[in-house]
Formats: structure tokens, sequence, C-alpha cells
């Protein structure tokens, strides 16, 4: 695959939402959220789905530019 600006700031994206749902797990697991429990649950919510649209829009512009 060829990664263009585009895709690689689409995967970047998706890398720093997975590592905001991991870390969101983490705190709400400690008990006592840094940020509270409805805010941390609220980043978890959001990171996840926009985890997954991030990638697949990634691959599908990488995959667009294919040539």
């Amino acid at each position: 695959m060829y990664l263009t600006p585009k895709s690689g700031l689409f995967l970047g994206s998706s890398c720093v939402t997975a590592i905001a749902a991991v870390g969101s797990v983490f705190e709400l697991s400690s008990g006592q959220p840094d940020l509270g429990v409805q805010n941390t649950a609220i980043i978890l919510a959001l990171s996840i789905p926009l985890t997954v649209l991030f990638f697949i829009v990634a691959v599908r512009d990488a995959r667009a530019n294919l040539k």
C-alpha cells in the first residue's frame, strides 16, 4: 500500500483515539479517574467508534491510491 499524507493523518488519528480508549479503560478500572467517571466514560464511548472509523477511512484512501 502507498501511504498518502491524508491516509497517514487518518492512520495517526486512529492510533491516538485507540490510545485514548485504552487509557480510559485503565482510568475507569482504577476506581477514581482523574477527569471523573462521566468524562472518562464519554471519552471511551467516543474513541472506540472513532478509532474504527479513522482506520477504515485510512485503508480506503490508501487503496484508492494504489496504482
